[in-house]
């Protein structure tokens, strides 16, 4: 994965590089369009790294976008996130892949569900009949 990984990050810090120097006189809204535009797909095009190292490099990314943003540079990471409503990319990898079992669950998928879990026969699921158990 960190070949693809250092791929996406260098990809992304060019379109970086280019954002910055278009949003002289940008509003936060139209810096976030052109960020989610342009810079966002290359950072998610490593689709879900491994090492914390990887996902640390690609973070960053999204780290130094939130810093550009005129009167953001004195909060925090995650403050910034939440003034922009952005996730981090690590929650964004969560979710989408909670949306993929979803689908394989309820059969939206291609995928059959017991390809990557068996439910689990166990009764101890506090009234919830449908626990899986990853194989």
């Amino acid at each position: 994965m960190g070949p693809q990984c250092n791929q996406a990050f260098q990809k992304a810090t060019r379109m970086l590089g280019l954002l910055k120097r278009m949003i002289d006189k940008k509003t936060p809204q139209i810096t976030l369009n052109l960020y989610k535009s342009l810079v966002h797909p290359h950072v998610e095009s490593a689709w879900s790294p491994h090492y914390i190292k990887d996902k640390d490099i690609l973070e960053c990314i999204q780290h130094t976008f939130t810093r550009l943003i005129p009167g953001m540079q004195k909060l925090t990471y995650m403050e910034r996130l939440d003034k922009l409503n952005l996730w981090t990319l690590e929650e964004r990898r969560n979710r989408s892949d909670l949306i993929e079992v979803f689908k394989m669950a309820k059969n939206f998928s291609p995928i059959p569900l017991t390809k990557f879990f068996e439910l689990n026969t166990n009764n101890r699921t506090r009234g919830h009949t449908f626990k899986l158990d990853k194989r």
